[in-house]
């Protein structure tokens, strides 16, 4: 599928400023060159527990080989202290519950947010933003959706596919709107700059939108039952050199887990988090997973769930692959039941070749998922919630309450370079209809009558989605250049 001249006309018609060089980059960018779209489907292409009838991925042996490689003697010292640490915080988080959670209004983020406030948002991976956008505003985001969906009827997929929950869409005029939104950017501005970068590749006061699908769960559903997971990968994270160097400190062995710094972008710039290419999976460094809320959902109403335990959880799954029971029908998760060394299998606990990491009470026991996992306080219409690309996190299997649960996915994402060359692709997908890179191809909604134009976008939202060049940062970086080029400005 090759973008014709349609998308320059469209642009021109839409006052861009359109010349031959961006011209180019958005037929070069088009789906089929140098980009291949991801395979038509859903969202259940990357998660197995919404396929249970499909076989289990069985890894070849090099991947027994590669356990062998990462192994050092003072992993076991890391293993039996992060199993001692877990006995107590899984406590204390079961007892907690909720209060982990850290509850901050808009008007912080507009003022500067308390140093008390950055270490519970660092401490527990997760935030929720209250107030962001009005309610008015968030819920006619959702109502023009469903009048976008009735307009089209017949064409709009999503899963499961007699009755869409979640749906294919990034084109709608909402999403573009919701993206865009200079409250919705302002947070995703403070929340990235709760990270660190070393490397001079990442500009993290500078966000830019990265297009996921939305999500409208009816009272009653118990399909959309997504269990405990972690994005950017699974298996990524071992197999690949960079990925794995995020995480350096665990596999040091000893002690070193401890000094883990799950907020150091420096490392994770170039880190390759899709080896497989499987639709569904980000391919580009997104610090924040999020979503904003276009109705009022609470525990029990099909929410999020999130296990608030950010770096002590990453060290155990980081090395929960190198060991197994002595005894598997034991129901002890004592260290010294838990000490024998798995180093000739190829299995990597939860782990798949183009799925997520997926968790639960078998695989990683000692994580107590059925008394950790906490599901979001309620949020209204406007609200934002937003957790760490590491963090644990699930969706409640069953949708209670009378109404539905409504949510737009928007990530909090930096400028880069890798990402700006998928903010030009992305954009190219955006002129012609089509899905974001990422995520299931196909036609997408390029003939739907509704969709989303520039003009829906914010006139302070331009350069988040590639419309408008960055301007030359004060402090010398060069990175914006680069970007506008990329960009073809």
């Amino acid at each position: 599928m090759l973008i014709t001249a349609g998308p320059l006309r469209f642009a021109q018609r839409h006052g861009l400023q359109v010349g031959r060089n961006l011209y180019r980059t958005v037929m070069a960018s088009s789906p089929a060159s140098p980009r291949a779209q991801k395979v038509e489907g859903d969202i259940s292409a990357v998660f197995t527990s919404l396929r249970p009838d499909d076989p289990a991925n069985v890894f070849p042996p090099r991947f027994a080989e590669m356990k062998r490689a990462m192994w050092n003697d003072g992993l076991a010292q890391s293993w039996k202290e992060v199993l001692e640490a877990l006995e107590v915080e899984t406590a204390r988080i079961a007892e907690q519950g909720q209060a982990i959670i850290p509850q901050i209004p808009m008007k912080h983020i507009r003022r500067g947010l308390s140093p008390e406030e950055i270490a519970s948002i660092r401490d527990a991976g997760c935030v929720v933003v209250k107030g962001a956008v009005s309610k008015e505003e968030a819920i006619s985001w959702k109502q023009d959706i469903q009048k976008y969906v009735a307009a089209n009827p017949g064409q709009v997929k999503g899963f499961p596919a007699d009755n869409i929950q979640v749906f294919e869409l990034y084109n709608t005029q909402s999403q573009i709107r919701a993206r865009t939104h200079p409250n919705i950017l302002e947070t995703q501005r403070v929340l990235l700059s709760l990270w660190h970068d070393r490397s001079g590749e990442v500009r993290l006061d500078t966000p830019i939108s990265y297009f996921d699908r939305l999500r409208i769960r009816f009272a009653g559903d118990a399909k959309f039952a997504l269990g405990p997971h972690v994005d950017g990968g699974s298996i990524e994270r071992w197999e690949d050199p960079t990925y794995r160097s995020c995480f350096h400190n665990i596999l040091a062995g000893g002690s070193g887990w401890k000094a883990h710094d799950p907020y150091d972008a420096a490392p994770r710039v170039h880190a390759i988090q899709d080896l497989y290419s499987a639709p569904s999976q980000c391919s580009i460094f997104r610090p924040w997973q999020g979503w904003t809320a276009m109705s009022s959902t609470g525990p029990g109403e099909g929410t999020l769930r999130v296990l608030p335990m950010l770096s002590l959880a990453t060290a155990y799954w980081m090395l929960r692959p190198f060991f197994r029971a002595r005894d598997p029908a034991s129901p002890s998760l004592k260290w010294e039941d838990w000490n024998e060394l798995d180093l000739d299998g190829t299995g990597f606990s939860g782990c798949g070749l183009g799925t997520g990491l997926e968790l639960n009470e078998a695989t990683h026991p000692h994580l107590r998922l059925d008394k950790t996992m906490v599901s979001m306080p309620r949020v209204e219409p406007g609200d934002q919630v937003y957790w760490h690309c590491d963090m644990i996190h699930a969706v409640e299997g069953y949708r209670g309450g009378k109404e539905d649960s409504s949510v737009m996915y928007i990530p909090a994402v930096p400028l880069t370079l890798g990402n700006a060359q998928y903010l030009r692709d992305q954009r190219s997908n955006f002129l012609a209809g089509f899905p974001a890179p990422d995520f299931p191809g196909g036609p997408g909604e390029s003939t739907f009558v509704g969709r989303a134009t520039v003009e829906d976008v914010h006139p302070g939202g331009r350069c988040a989605v590639g419309f408008e060049k960055f301007e030359t940062a004060e402090d010398g970086s060069k990175l914006f250049g680069e970007a506008n080029r990329i960009l073809a400005f």
